[in-house]
């Protein structure tokens, strides 16, 4: 157990770490754009290969999958819809659209985007062959830039740098318990429930994903977000065939 909390936290912390980078130097917004979408695709990468074809193997292509992609998606698309009328809809925005935001409803959006993904590196521990180092890479590599963003809007909104880091390590912390969660809540689960668990963590960060993160690096990063993103995906792929 004491595994799974460690990996969560060490995925989590790159939100800590993408805090300070944003606080210490200014990124162009152009640059921004591009290392969202490299996390995208990493991301993307991750949920294709670690998450929802583990999942399709384990339940030998049983519906389980179908099921656990709609219930992510809708979870998230539910969460996510509520959080945004009270004011958590800019949480990841670099403009400082979140001055007009509810703390509490952006404190929330932001947990509520990253522990799909903290419980999958929990459930990665249970096959008894290490954690998944593809998923670890994704969930960090994808966070720093989801943090940057957000920290930049954050601190042109009036939030201080206390306030910035405080929230980020909380974050990181929640991360490391649904880690910690995801591998005591289903140690002596069946293979169809660990398949449904895997395949709605996979329609969850695929709803946030388009929902959060590639709208952010579009409007920032152009058409060049397309060849990141690619680039995001090949390198997380590279790392799944190593494992």
């Amino acid at each position: 157990m004491g595994a799974a909390l460690f990996w969560g936290l060490l995925a989590g912390s790159s939100l800590v770490l993408g805090g300070l980078v944003a606080l210490r130097w200014h990124i162009r917004s152009a640059l921004l754009g591009l290392v969202m979408a490299f996390g995208a695709g990493v991301l993307i990468s991750a949920v294709a290969y670690d998450l929802v074809d583990e999942a399709i193997r384990t339940t030998a292509g049983g519906g389980g999958v179908a099921l656990g992609l709609a219930a992510g998606a809708m979870t998230f698309f539910v969460g996510d819809l509520l959080l945004d009328r009270r004011g958590a809809e800019g949480r990841k925005r670099s403009s400082g659209e979140q001055a007009s935001g509810s703390p509490l409803a952006i404190v929330l959006g932001i947990v509520l985007d990253g522990i799909p993904e903290s419980i999958v590196i929990g459930v990665s521990l249970l096959a008894g062959e290490g954690v998944g180092v593809a998923v670890v890479a994704a969930v960090f590599l994808s966070n720093m830039p989801e943090a940057i963003a957000a920290t930049t809007g954050l601190a042109a909104s009036g939030w201080t740098r206390g306030r910035i880091l405080g929230l980020w390590s909380v974050v990181a912390l929640v991360g490391g318990l649904a880690s910690l969660l995801g591998y005591a809540a289903f140690g002596d689960a069946s293979p169809r429930t660990l398949a449904f668990v895997l395949a709605f963590a996979g329609g969850a960060i695929l709803t946030m994903l388009a929902d959060t993160m590639m709208p952010e690096a579009f409007e920032h990063g152009g058409k060049r977000v397309g060849l990141a993103t690619t680039l995001g995906f090949g390198l997380a792929l590279a790392l799944t065939s190593l494992e």
